[in-house]
């Protein structure tokens, strides 16, 4: 099992604080008839929005975090990670498919819609690839990664996607459905990273021999000789 570095888990636990500290300074900068609880992200990062580059690098810097966790997170597996790797480069690619100030964008939508799915599928591509027992000698999966807890979690982000899809066509709540379902798709990569590095730790440690069995094997020369200079052991049948 491969370690994860620590700058890993750095960058998972600043995805999700780029996020609130971009869309809250961001709509503090728009108009006062711009309302976080019905009106959506992507019109902080649009062409008519106020001070529009702090969403758009708060976007361009999400994105990247994925991408780092999708480079590094070798125990998630590589369909999670490929899945993972698209929904950061999505993420990045909605600057160039900014949201117009009236009507819609087939193009955003696609992207957007590229984005959270894979967001959201990629815990439930490491539960379907794990076997249904782990062979003998083999660590057991971390708990972010095995069948049951990815399929959960794919599960509530889809249900959270189709609220927010329920918003946007016919609610007046499509900004706070948003922020919901952005705000879980990104806790959770940094749940994921955690439960990878404590079972690599775990692992390692079990590894380990333990400690008298260690200064019995450095008390031993290579060879079988002991290395105490005592008196050699008396043979059987001779005398003193």
């Amino acid at each position: 099992m491969r370690a994860v570095p620590t700058w890993a888990v750095a960058t998972a636990a600043a995805a999700p604080v780029l996020l609130v500290t971009g869309w809250t300074v961001a709509g503090a900068r728009q108009p006062a008839d711009y309302d976080p609880v019905r009106d959506t992200i992507s019109e902080l990062a649009g062409r008519e929005a106020t001070d529009s580059w702090i969403m758009t690098g708060v976007l361009l810097l999400f994105g990247a975090c994925y991408l780092v966790i999708a480079a590094v997170l070798h125990a998630a597996g590589l369909p999670s990670r490929f899945l993972l790797a698209v929904g950061g480069v999505a993420t990045i690619a909605l600057i160039a498919f900014p949201r117009p100030t009236v009507g819609g964008s087939l193009a955003h939508g696609t992207v957007a819609t590229v984005a959270v799915l894979a967001l959201s599928l990629w815990p439930a591509g490491t539960a379907l690839r794990l076997p249904r027992a782990t062979a003998a000698g083999q660590p057991d999966p971390p708990w972010a990664f095995r069948r049951a807890v990815g399929l959960s979690v794919t599960a509530l982000l889809l249900g959270l996607f189709g609220w927010f899809a329920f918003e946007v066509t016919g609610g007046s709540r499509a900004g706070l459905a948003e922020r919901v379902t952005a705000l879980a798709a990104a806790l959770w990569p940094l749940l994921a990273v955690l439960s990878a590095r404590r079972a690599q730790r775990a692992w390692v440690a079990g590894a380990a021999p333990p400690a008298d069995l260690r200064r019995r094997v450095t008390a031993v020369r290579p060879g079988g000789r002991r290395s105490s200079r005592g008196p050699a052991p008396r043979r059987p049948g001779r005398l003193p």
